[in-house]
């Protein structure tokens, strides 16, 4: 059985716009990471919080963007309105240290 996620989704061919309702439950709300790195636009002010691995949750507002590395836990934490997000998943573009041999 595939999981529920506690959001709806619209998908464009570049992003998504996730809406987190207000009747969500604390407890979907999980520690996760992503296979991929993301930029996470917050669209409107709200009292949830976003929270990485090792720092401490930081306030949500209209236009704030957060770039999520892959693999880097993080989560959010449940406000009293619904939240609205874009979610733009980048390509991975990393380069590996060049090498050379002696």
């Amino acid at each position: 059985m595939k999981d529920k996620f506690p959001f709806r989704e619209i998908v464009s061919s570049d992003h998504s716009v996730r809406v987190f309702p207000q009747t969500t439950k604390k407890t979907e709300l999980k520690w996760h990471f992503d296979n991929e790195d993301r930029e996470i636009t917050f669209l409107h002010d709200s009292d949830w919080k976003f929270q990485m691995d090792d720092k401490l949750p930081i306030n949500i507002h209209e236009g704030l963007k957060v770039f999520i590395p892959e693999g880097e836990y993080h989560r959010l934490i449940k406000g009293t309105d619904d939240l609205k997000v874009r979610v733009k998943k980048l390509n991975k573009t990393r380069l590996l240290p060049h090498t050379q041999k002696a």
